[in-house]
């Protein structure tokens, strides 16, 4: 069968989401300090020309990792209202969702490098914090719209739940990716219950 050829901009696409692909796998094994844009332009296959012509600099390739990898978690907290038909259902659905997630977010250490590149530089740390902002005023919605659909109301302010949620996960997939002898899948998802039905469900866990 004839391969059927690729279009200027699906050449294109595809070039930018090699890069992309090639500085994830880097970023986690070297880190973000240490990888080269050399190091990620050659795992993809590509000239540092190549890498420079989809990218404007490490930290704008960095930032679109994140967004993705942002975009991703959304959908999953979106699909926890789509066709639930009572609290039950939404309850056990959020609780799926956090229970799973010190297990399949592959890009935690990405996150964690993010932080500490924000805390050293500060052009980084605005475009950053801005997108850190955008996560919380989301989450934050979300937050309020379960309260509203169950009908419980929010022990604290959205935005508090929401803070207090980001760092929860952080610091236990912290503690599981860390240790996962001491800290099992487990006890990571007894936590993370723990929380959402006493602080977010209004019940004893």
């Amino acid at each position: 069968m004839k391969r059927q050829r690729l279009t200027r901009e699906q050449s294109k696409d595809q070039t930018r989401q090699r890069l992309l692909d090639a500085a994830q796998a880097i970023f986690m094994k070297k880190g973000f300090v240490a990888a080269s844009v050399e190091d990620i332009a050659g795992a993809a296959g590509y000239t540092r020309g190549a890498f420079y012509s989809n990218f404007r600099s490490k930290n704008e390739l960095f930032l679109e990792l994140l967004r993705s990898d942002h975009e991703i978690m959304q959908m999953g907290l979106h699909a926890i209202f789509e066709n639930a038909t009572s609290r039950e259902e939404m309850e056990e659905r959020v609780l799926r969702y956090y229970s799973n997630l010190h297990r399949e977010n592959k890009c935690f250490l990405l996150w964690v490098e993010a932080k500490l590149l924000a805390v050293r530089d500060g052009r980084f740390r605005i475009r950053f914090n801005a997108f850190m902002h955008e996560k919380l005023e989301q989450l934050s919605a979300y937050i309020r719209e379960f309260s509203t659909r169950v009908g419980t109301p929010l022990p604290l302010p959205a935005e508090t739940l929401a803070m207090g949620l980001m760092g929860l996960c952080d610091g236990v997939q912290f503690f599981y990716t860390v240790d996962p002898q001491n800290v099992s899948s487990e006890m990571a998802e007894t936590v993370l219950a723990g929380f959402f039905a006493r602080v977010v469900f209004g019940r004893d866990p």
